[in-house]
């Protein structure tokens, strides 16, 4: 498995763009791309070539969830692995996610200061895998 460097976040808030970029750049020192809509990550998403997508769930327009069926549908893109963020603590919908290959689910609000580690944590189920 490769290093953990590369991150793509999908949000459709700014505050949470911003707290979540500040946290994984400066204190965890990933490369991060940032985008508040689906249909922006997707025109950019060959060219920066993420490590992983870090998606919320509840977007308006399209969700994560149908981000991420777009970005895997794509063959100009491998297999991405990704984790989904979401305020909702919905159990059914996040085993649903977990079932269908998501690496992590992430609720909100979240730690700043931890973020990165439970990044890393579940990352490191790929290498265990």
């Amino acid at each position: 498995m490769t290093e953990l460097k590369t991150i793509l976040h999908v949000d459709d808030d700014d505050d949470i763009l911003e707290i979540a970029r500040m946290a994984l750049e400066m204190v965890d020192s990933f490369t991060v791309h940032q985008f508040n809509n689906g249909s922006a990550a997707l025109e950019k998403i060959e060219s920066l070539a993420p490590d992983l997508l870090l998606l919320d769930i509840m977007m308006p327009g399209m969700t994560g969830p149908d981000l991420w069926e777009q970005i895997k549908g794509r063959p100009d893109c491998p297999e991405i692995p990704t984790i989904f963020m979401t305020a909702k603590a919905e159990d059914s919908l996040s085993q649903d996610l977990l079932n269908t290959g998501a690496l992590a689910v992430i609720t909100k609000p979240f730690d700043p200061m931890s973020l990165g580690s439970q990044i890393r944590a579940a990352w490191s189920l790929l290498e265990d895998a």
